[in-house]
């Protein structure tokens, strides 16, 4: 079963840094219910456009984003402390514009509010205490602000592994 969506990319050294407070702050392995996503996978999602067997066709859902997301202006976000939804981990993203650039690609077309996040980890609902202390450890992150010049279309293959499949830019300030 596959899946398309639209999302944001942290930069490298912004999801090394992640990667590094994550490993440092993990210490020495202990027993987790938590199922930690790998810092290649990390993304934002911008829409989310269905599971399938065929998905969305890609052709036609990349020429209607391309469409949508022509002109739309660079948008300057980081990532912030963490939170929980049922079963998942993760990192709030912060930033002016971001919520108007994801609804252009298509989000709040599902039946729940855009909540702009960086999934760090998935747990079972049922054991939600190893969650709830990383929302403790990581009440204070903040990473650097960095500029979205482009959004991208993925494919999610298998569950956790996920592939560019086109880019979209986004227009610098100096372009405006």
């Amino acid at each position: 079963m596959s899946s398309l969506f639209s999302a944001l990319l942290p930069p490298a050294d912004v999801a090394a840094d992640l990667a590094a407070d994550l490993a440092a702050a993990l210490g020495a392995p202990e027993p987790s219910p938590l199922r930690w996503s790998a810092p290649e996978n990390w993304h934002v999602t911008l829409g989310f456009y269905g599971h399938s067997h065929g998905a969305d066709d890609p052709v036609s859902r990349s020429a209607w984003l391309a469409e949508r997301l022509a002109g739309r202006p660079a948008i300057d976000v980081r990532l912030e402390k963490a939170g929980t939804f049922p079963g998942v981990l993760w990192l709030s993203v912060g930033g002016t514009g971001l919520t108007d650039l994801a609804h252009a690609a298509g989000a709040g077309q599902e039946d729940r509010p855009y909540r702009a996040h960086l999934t760090l980890a998935y747990f079972p609902t049922e054991e939600p205490e190893a969650a709830h202390e990383w929302v403790k450890r990581l009440a204070g992150f903040s990473s650097r602000t960095w500029t979205v010049t482009e959004a991208v279309l993925m494919r999610g293959e298998g569950g956790s592994h996920y592939r560019v499949i086109d880019r979209y830019p986004l227009n610098r300030a100096s372009e405006r």
